[in-house]
């Protein structure tokens, strides 16, 4: 049986930006959160591919079983579109790891359809220390 295609959003949704900004006021001052959430709005849309976002945030790659991972692969095989993810880039030299604003479910559920697909992002730079 064939895969079905990738489709996506041709931008984020309201709620995406708004599980971001409560995301980022977990871990950043409100203000400075708000700030990152504005910029994303304003980014560019580029694509990197799904192994390359996982590696990057250091997270683990959740189960297929995991609800929100099921729900965006019965979304991919339905053809349906996803939203582009929302980053803050990292600084390696400081290790902080790319951070996923918003999109960490779809970034798995993309890896268990094909790990190289590239997948749309809007990333701005994190601005830490």
């Amino acid at each position: 049986m064939p895969k079905s295609r990738l489709s996506w959003k041709k931008k984020p949704e309201e709620e995406d930006y708004a599980g971001a900004l409560s995301f980022l006021s977990l871990i950043l001052p409100a203000a400075k959160s708000e700030k990152l959430v504005t910029s994303l709005r304003k980014a560019k849309t580029t694509d990197y591919a799904a192994k390359d976002l996982l590696r990057a945030s250091d997270l683990p790659l959740l189960s297929r079983e995991e609800p929100h991972v099921d729900d965006d692969l019965k979304k991919i095989n339905k053809g349906k579109p996803l939203a582009p993810v929302l980053l803050l880039r990292g600084d390696v030299s400081k290790g902080i790891p790319l951070i996923v604003a918003d999109g960490y479910h779809r970034i798995c559920a993309i890896c268990y359809y094909d790990e190289s697909a590239p997948i749309p992002c809007r990333i701005v730079n994190g601005q830490f220390g």
